[in-house]
């Protein structure tokens, strides 16, 4: 990433909430390189959120990496709930959500620029 050189500090940032968001939702950048393709970020969700209006979320051209720090969230598709300590690795174009966090979560959310598997396969 080209971002800033940071040493250890306690983020100080305001949360706000992330364009496109469901109520509820807030963000905390920790970094992110000038173009914000490359963006650390804490993502935190009130209890209640559910992101179910806004369907199945596919980000067509960045990966994104989560590690859930407190809290639980549900997948409503796969009718499955994800708890601290878990971690999830998608590529671009991967299929998740929607999701209801029934007692709020709060996760470290790393995005980086990719293809699509679309884009990516060979032939295309």
């Amino acid at each position: 990433m080209d971002g800033p050189g940071l040493e250890f500090h306690l983020p100080s940032g305001a949360w706000t909430p992330p364009r496109g968001a469901v109520a509820g939702v807030e963000e905390r950048v920790l970094a992110q390189d000038p173009a914000g393709a490359h963006r650390t970020v804490l993502v935190r969700w009130a209890p209640g959120t559910d992101t179910s209006a806004q369907g199945v979320t596919r980000h067509p051209d960045f990966w994104e990496e989560v590690y859930l720090l407190e809290g639980t969230m549900r997948d409503l598709t796969l009718d499955e709930t994800f708890t601290a300590g878990m971690y999830a690795c998608r590529p671009p174009g991967m299929p998740h959500g929607p999701w209801i966090s029934d007692d709020g979560v709060t996760m470290l959310v790393v995005t980086r620029p990719g293809q699509s598997a679309r884009d990516a396969s060979p032939g295309a």
